[in-house]
């Protein structure tokens, strides 16, 4: 099984420490994907902004200065949603028995669809507090949001997490640690799914590509909600599919469901990323549709 697969490469999730005295200080490479991710998502959304023709006669739906106060909004509604959205969602019993340690993100445990509606909840806010078009605004962040994906599913590669299920194909990866050599049934190195490429790849690279040849070429900020409907049925589809390869949470797998299934139904089910991703499809297809039939209200309008 691991004669073709490809070995973990030498790096650590370290960029660099420094120790003073008895402590410790680190960069990490997932951090640097957070700040990364939100410096060039800053300064992409600045680029639309500044760009009237992307808008047409309805103008961006705020000025670049206001940017960082959104910025501001956007990083609480990540960090607080993606903490309590795992916490809800995947460790419910764990953290009801150790409230001190919701808090705690420096231990890991983000969820991503926790972030979004974190992010959903500080646009509401944002909107209501500074009397700002919703659905554009919304539209903006959706562009900017693969470059955070992207980088943070690297990061992921890097620290050896979340990675996928064991698997025999050329690209397979033998990453470190004995939680991903625990495999059953295989006898020496057990080779997975770098899954965190997957959704790397597709999540962020592919999706992003695809919003911004909208956004860009075929006028999609003149239909308020296409481009976050779209981003919605994208993160949602890549998600799902990736599922299938991906290793289970390890608080849902057990000897009668040793494929992790949130919801199961006999030898089938679905995972949590599964059943979470699901609304996102539902939402997405109907704010594309929404903005598609308001488009043949508007013959001004490049057709999509």
């Amino acid at each position: 099984m691991t004669l073709l697969a490809l070995p973990f490469p030498e790096i650590g999730p370290d960029i660099f420490s420094i120790e003073f005295g008895s402590f410790t200080f680190a960069l990490r490479w997932y951090a640097m994907a957070y700040i990364a991710g939100i410096v060039l998502g800053w300064w992409l959304c600045r680029r639309a902004v500044l760009t009237p023709r992307l808008w047409g006669a309805a103008g961006p739906p705020l000025a670049p200065a206001r940017l960082e106060d959104l910025v501001t909004w956007i990083v609480l509604g990540v960090v607080l949603g993606g903490r309590l959205g795992f916490v809800l969602f995947y460790q419910p019993g764990y953290y009801l028995a150790n409230p001190a340690e919701i808090l705690m993100i420096w231990q890991g445990g983000m969820s991503f669809h926790g972030g979004m509606l974190g992010v959903a909840v500080a646009l509401i806010l944002f909107h209501i507090r500074h009397r700002v078009p919703l659905l554009p605004l919304a539209d903006l962040l959706a562009l900017a949001t693969p470059i955070g994906l992207f980088l943070g599913r690297l990061a992921n590669f890097v620290n050896g997490e979340l990675w996928g299920r064991p698997t025999d194909l050329p690209w397979a990866v033998i990453f470190p640690g004995a939680a991903a050599q625990d495999c059953a049934g295989v006898a020496g190195l057990c080779a997975r799914h770098p899954s965190q490429l997957y959704e790397a790849l597709l999540e962020g690279a592919l999706l992003g590509t695809v919003l911004l040849w909208l956004a860009w070429r075929r006028g999609a900020f003149q239909r308020p909600g296409l481009l976050t409907g779209v981003f919605l049925m994208g993160y949602g589809t890549a998600r799902a599919l990736v599922e299938f390869v991906r290793q289970p949470d390890a608080q849902f797998a057990g000897p009668g469901n040793p494929l992790g299934y949130a919801l199961q139904l006999g030898q089938a089910g679905l995972t949590m990323g599964q059943i979470l991703s699901m609304p996102m499809i539902a939402a997405g297809v109907w704010l594309a549709l929404r903005a598609v039939r308001s488009e043949r209200l508007r013959p001004d309008l490049p057709h999509a």
